[in-house]
């Protein structure tokens, strides 16, 4: 693993944090790395709920199934795509833009030597009307991720997924 990479390699998805709370200076530098993300056409369809309030983070989790870790984070960024400023209104590119911004996000944090976690919502049709009923959201607004943010628990070691099979050279 080349060195100048290894800020890729170490992040990873942390579920356990401790029980310290994440700056705002923080935060508005991990939003700031994420509204950095390409964009098709420049768009930036994207929104950004964050929540820090205990209780909202374990309404959040209520319907996550994978999403507990939320009780116990520093922070939820809930990653939202709003139809009405993505390209040509397509969802894919809101959702590109959108999943590009939530890895920069995760990438950011880990190098702030925060821990995160990326949870899904879209497409699952429940998972976004539990946030969209939360927060009240327009229609046009898509729930697409919620990212938990903490202090982490442990490091885990930096490592690559790198897998020969999957990689193809000038044709299949």
């Amino acid at each position: 693993m080349h060195s100048n990479l290894k800020s890729i390699f170490a992040r990873r998805s942390i579920r356990e944090y401790k029980n310290r709370e994440v700056p705002d200076n923080m935060i508005k530098d991990i939003l700031e790395a994420g509204m950095a993300a390409p964009s098709a056409v420049t768009k930036d369809p994207w929104h950004f709920i964050v929540v820090r309030n205990k209780n909202m983070l374990g309404q959040i989790a209520n319907g996550l199934p994978n999403g507990q870790m939320l009780r116990k984070a520093g922070v939820g960024v809930v990653v939202c795509g709003d139809m009405n400023k993505a390209h040509d209104s397509q969802e894919s590119y809101m959702i590109q833009d959108c999943s590009a911004a939530i890895e920069n996000i995760l990438l950011a944090a880990s190098m702030l030597g925060l821990g995160a976690c990326w949870l899904g919502v879209h497409p699952r049709r429940e998972r976004i009307n539990h946030i969209r009923g939360l927060f009240s959201l327009h229609d046009n607004i898509v729930p697409v991720s919620v990212i938990s943010i903490g202090w982490p628990n442990s490091i885990p070691q930096a490592r690559t997924r790198y897998n020969e099979a999957a990689v193809h050279y000038e044709k299949w």
